[in-house]
């Protein structure tokens, strides 16, 4: 059965988001360097990927929850999350510092 309409648009909506956030803001990509940011306080949202292993999925989770951050879990996998960013590796954990122009950071639905 295809993805319905409403998701795949929340998808791209995600999607062009987080392209501008790389354009214009500041972000984190990868585990190591999105904990140190998230222990730091200089995260202000976290996007984990779907294929994430559960030990460091919710490792970050807990770590978000004490620095009062943000959480989203991204639909797509590790590789489309990278593909999302403009990278052309796999990444499963994306730190966002700064929004830029992006309103990523806005209460999602």
């Amino acid at each position: 059965m295809a993805p319905s309409k409403k998701s795949k648009k929340n998808v791209e909506s995600m999607n062009s988001r987080l392209k501008l956030v790389m354009k214009s803001g500041k972000a984190i990509l990868g585990y190591k360097s999105g904990l140190k940011g998230l222990r730091t306080g200089k995260s202000k949202m976290v996007l984990i990927a779907s294929n994430c292993p559960p030990l460091r999925k919710s490792e970050v989770e807990y770590l978000a929850m004490l620095a009062k951050v943000q959480v989203h879990h991204y639909s797509g996998d590790n590789t489309a999350l990278g593909t999302a960013c403009g990278k052309m590796f796999n990444c499963s954990v994306v730190s966002i510092i700064d929004a830029g122009d992006s309103d990523i950071l806005a209460k999602q639905d």
